[in-house]
């Protein structure tokens, strides 16, 4: 049997996320300590990782009161973050790229009837460099797509509508239990060995 594979960085970041936006509330470290790992499961030993790379992105805010710091994030001030942050990458993209575009030229031009030079091994290594940051640059536009807060709104409402639907069936199976009893007077665990009904069989809550 294979093991189970653990949760991605990316995987982890969004399920806190999840803890901030579904609760709205402010948190001190003790406590996401406790949550993240029972209700998202999010290792113990990575959440104040996690946590500190979600403040370092301007993701979650903090603040120190006392002797304490505390924790908070909002859907709509983190939409916004994010949608800056988008803007500000896609707009290096766009100046990275056309800069690409440049150099290439130079380069394909710089082969015209000449030999190498120091100035076209130079646009060489800058032409690098810059496909190198582009690489960067798409990856972090990909990172900040994952934890947006439209998608984990649509993950928990997903979810909400999967709930509700678990328990109309559990609803009808307890009324086909019902009716069978009053029926043809079956008692309720031969109903539930016969057609396979688990024990402990009850609503998701």
């Amino acid at each position: 049997m294979s093991k189970k594979r653990g949760l991605s960085v990316e995987e982890k970041r969004t399920r806190m996320m999840e803890i901030f936006f579904e609760t709205k509330d402010v948190f001190q470290l003790k406590d996401i300590e406790k949550i993240a790992p029972k209700e998202k499961g999010i290792t113990a030993m990575s959440v104040k990782e996690v946590l500190q790379s979600l403040v370092d992105d301007s993701m979650v805010d903090t603040d120190r009161i006392g002797t304490s710091n505390y924790f908070w994030a909002f859907p709509s001030k983190a939409l916004h973050a994010r949608k800056r942050k988008l803007e500000e990458l896609q707009n290096q993209f766009s100046e990275y790229s056309q800069k690409k575009k440049s150099l290439q030229e130079a380069i394909e031009k710089s082969k015209m009837g000449r030999q190498d030079t120091a100035e076209r091994a130079a646009l060489i290594k800058e032409l690098t460099a810059l496909r190198q940051k582009r690489d960067q640059l798409k990856a972090e536009i990909d990172k900040y797509k994952e934890c947006d807060p439209d998608i984990v709104e649509e993950i928990r409402q997903a979810n909400k509508v999967a709930k509700e639907a678990a328990n109309r069936w559990t609803d009808n199976i307890f009324a086909a239990k019902s009716w069978a009893k009053r029926k043809f007077a079956f008692e309720e665990s031969k109903i539930d060995k016969t057609f396979g009904i688990p024990e402990d069989f009850d609503y998701i809550n």
